[in-house]
């Protein structure tokens, strides 16, 4: 009889019978381990959950009060017999990779992941292993990440023309990672930073876990245009095209994605800039991602799947298509052909080969929040 896998993909998500528990379940479980708070990863509804630290305020922020626990870098969790260790993704702030071996068996679990130091989330951290499983949202040779310095040269750059020309400057990026980015990256001698209410909300929590994160201003009803038209604006996806971006006008609108590599994305958008900037790993970083592991098979879970598996079949690896419901959430990034308001739900499910369920870009938040911009 054929050895029973560690884990096995089933209709709520990846399952260790033996230790009783799932990663990243889509539907409510007993026991759930958590690579990150993306809302396609992390959902409403277990009765427990596992996750890094740095995520802990994050995950209440978006969930409210949960049974949650939460461990270190490299910290050692027992269930039933399995080992569970969480090692750095290098995606978004506290984002991991779930290690989980038993009987000499490691399996690893990406969630979601880039290769690039981002200077503000834990640098990815290859981890040794039997099976990978690996996300490969951007798993065409199209895209090719520039070094991060040279993308936020050009933001600058395009925010101090902005000044000059006396327009505002308006950033859109998403609320979890991509806005925290941008934040620790801006140059702060042009201005202030001025946040949407769902990213300062994000930030807020970030702040409650010890991060430590540039100054930024929450805009209210309160907050002179004037003043706001001197600094930078940093806006979620929710908030184009809608009454909240236009009280700002005339502004200078930019979009930062990694579908901004895609010729016609920044038409779609009506972004007068589009900046390709993405929290997910490119076609050379997914490759020497999955070479590192020493893995014997690897498992491709959500983005260009079969067209990314069969090139791995090519060049020698054991790679296999499975099925599963992740990637609805921060590449939000998905092209939606409309610009829907900050409680209206985002499209995703046009965005990659296996359907994936479609989800509000911080729909969520934005209900949290009382709607506050």
């Amino acid at each position: 009889m054929a050895k029973k896998p560690l884990l096995e993909f089933t209709d709520k998500g990846i399952y260790c019978a033996q230790g009783k528990f799932y990663v990243d379940p889509w539907k409510p479980v007993d026991d759930a381990v958590i690579t990150h708070a993306h809302a396609d990863h992390a959902y409403f509804g277990h009765k427990h959950y596992l996750a890094h630290h740095l995520s802990r305020e994050v995950l209440l922020y978006r969930l409210g009060p949960i049974n949650l626990q939460t461990v270190e870098y490299g910290e050692k969790v027992m269930k039933n017999g399995v080992e569970i260790s969480l090692f750095p993704a290098g995606h978004v702030i506290g984002s991991a990779q779930i290690r989980l071996e038993y009987k000499g068996e490691v399996w690893v679990v990406s969630g979601d992941y880039k290769t690039e130091d981002d200077g503000i989330s834990t640098p990815f951290e290859p981890v040794k292993c039997h099976h990978f499983i690996s996300e490969c949202t951007f798993g065409m040779p199209v895209y090719q990440w520039k070094p991060q310095v040279q993308i936020f040269d050009d933001i600058n750059n395009w925010w101090r023309t902005n000044l000059y020309n006396g327009v505002a400057t308006v950033l859109v990026g998403y609320s979890l990672g991509k806005a925290q980015r941008i934040l620790q990256n801006l140059d702060l001698s042009n201005g202030k930073v001025y946040t949407h209410g769902v990213i300062e909300n994000t930030n807020e929590a970030l702040r409650r876990n010890g991060v430590l994160l540039n100054p930024t201003e929450r805009i209210t009803a309160d907050t002179p245009k004037e003043e706001v038209r001197k600094g930078i604006i940093l806006a979620p996806p929710s908030s184009v095209g809608t009454p909240w971006m236009r009280k700002f006008g005339p502004y200078s609108f930019g979009y930062c994605s990694g579908w901004m590599a895609i010729r016609g994305a920044k038409r779609r958008r009506a972004a007068d800039r589009g900046f390709v900037l993405s929290d997910h790993a490119d076609w050379d970083g997914l490759i020497s991602a999955i070479d590192a592991t020493g893995c014997e098979c690897v498992y491709l879970t959500h983005g260009y799947t079969a067209t990314f598996t069969r090139y791995l079949n090519e060049i020698g690896f054991n790679a296999r298509e499975v099925h599963t419901l992740y990637g609805g959430e921060e590449e939000d990034e998905a092209t939606p052909q409309s610009s829907p308001g900050e409680n209206e739900p985002i499209d995703n499910s046009q965005t990659n080969e296996v359907k994936v369920l479609s989800f509000g870009e911080d729909l969520g938040e934005a209900e949290a929040s009382g709607g506050e911009i």
